[in-house]
């Protein structure tokens, strides 16, 4: 029922668990990190362990580092000492309580507050060729073996046992407004009367993976005909942090054989679904926070709350939507002197909220079975019944 992720350290002395990967922001707080460290003092060296998180920006190649091309920056680091004790003593928690039933009496228990300010893990997508740490902004909670909380010294690979997790948005319930709308009237030469395109969009926010409607309106006054409609969706990565980098690549084009004929109308609805798995192959596209071997999906929107420093964000998302008409002028030129009628709508794509109340419930069965004492079989079996029915 419940999934726990550990790793141990090359040496054995250290395995960090963890009981999920994924922290949800949820504006006014984000779900705090609790987790479990297991340590084994006999492999120590008189040494002491702690447990950091820490939300780090890389910006470039790590291969390029040593000639000052790469670039990275902790933007936000804590740290716990573990063993020996120095007073950190969290209120156990459910989770807790599971993680230290799995890691047993050498086990040792932490946890780590996110601060709202920070921001969302955001992946670059990594070329086919590209290797060493992707680019963007993650989070890793890590325990070491040092003398001090912050050694100044490198780390010996052995001495850690690391996991990458995620701080994640999900959509904020909707405002029932209506969704963007825009329109354009453009006049040609050599020709009296214009076109008028509209577009607009069913809401404000939309999932990842869910249909896009984009609704249409054309009246086409002029002698010229419409030839077909182009759909296109645009994401814009502005990396703050680091430079004034600001780059748009597409992520969707789609063509729609739509006729308009001169002196003509069309009114109609052209769905379009963006997705990742059209685009594996295109470099520095924005993910959310990739881990391994689990897939991800295009980035969600970058939401900003009033007062926050855009800067320490790192790198901010956001979409947009253009829908183009393809106007030929006929005769003997035909295609060669088309032109574009274009608008662009504003597009917001993130996760839906998940439906925590079962992944609730579910946790609390699983610890109920491991703490139920005798006799109450019976009561256990309606608990699950329930759980299945909800």
């Amino acid at each position: 029922v419940v999934r726990v992720y550990k790793k141990t350290s090359g040496n054995g002395a250290l395995t960090l668990y963890l009981g999920k990967r994924d922290y949800v922001d949820h504006v006014q707080q984000v779900d705090p990190v609790e987790g479990v460290v297991k340590i084994d003092p006999s492999e120590l060296g008189g040494k002491k362990v702690f447990v950091q998180l820490c939300c780090a920006f890389r910006y470039g190649r790590e291969d390029l580092d040593v000639i000052g091309l790469s670039f990275r920056k902790d933007i936000w680091i804590k740290h716990i000492q573990l063993y020996p004790e120095a007073g950190h003593k969290p209120t156990l928690t459910p989770m807790h309580e599971c993680l230290l039933k799995k890691a047993g009496e050498q086990g040792h228990a932490f946890t780590f507050d996110i601060e709202t300010n920070l921001p969302c893990s955001v992946t670059l997508q990594p070329g086919p060729d590209d290797t060493g740490k992707a680019c963007g902004v993650d989070f890793e909670v890590k325990t070491y073996i040092a003398d001090v909380e912050d050694p100044e010294e490198k780390l010996d690979k052995k001495d850690t046992a690391r996991l990458i997790i995620r701080k994640i948005q999900f959509a904020p319930d909707a405002t029932g407004g209506p969704g963007p709308k825009a329109d354009i009237c453009k006049s040609f030469m050599m020709s009296d009367k214009p076109v008028h395109l509209e577009a607009s969009l069913d809401k404000e926010i939309y999932y990842h993976g869910d249909p896009i409607k984009v609704h249409v309106k054309v009246n086409n006054e002029t002698s010229k005909t419409v030839t077909k409609i182009k759909v296109t969706v645009d994401q814009t990565t502005d990396v703050v942090l680091y430079s004034a980098d600001k780059y748009t690549k597409t992520v969707l084009s789609q063509e729609f054989g739509e006729t308009i004929n001169a002196n003509s109308t069309f009114e109609g609805s052209l769905a379009i679904t963006p997705l990742l798995v059209e685009n594996k192959e295109k470099r520095g596209l924005a993910l959310d926070g990739r881990l391994k071997d689990e897939d991800t999906n295009l980035a969600s929107n970058t939401i900003i709350r009033p007062g926050m420093d855009k800067e320490v964000l790192g790198i901010l998302v956001s979409y947009k939507i253009k829908v183009n008409l393809m106007v030929s002028s006929g005769g003997l030129l035909g295609g060669l002197t088309a032109s574009d009628v274009q608008v662009e709508l504003p597009l917001i794509l993130m996760n839906p909220k998940p439906q925590g109340k079962l992944t609730l419930l579910l946790f609390l069965c699983f610890l109920y079975d491991l703490q139920r004492p005798p006799g109450v079989e019976t009561l256990k079996v309606k608990v699950r019944f329930y759980l299945i029915d909800f």
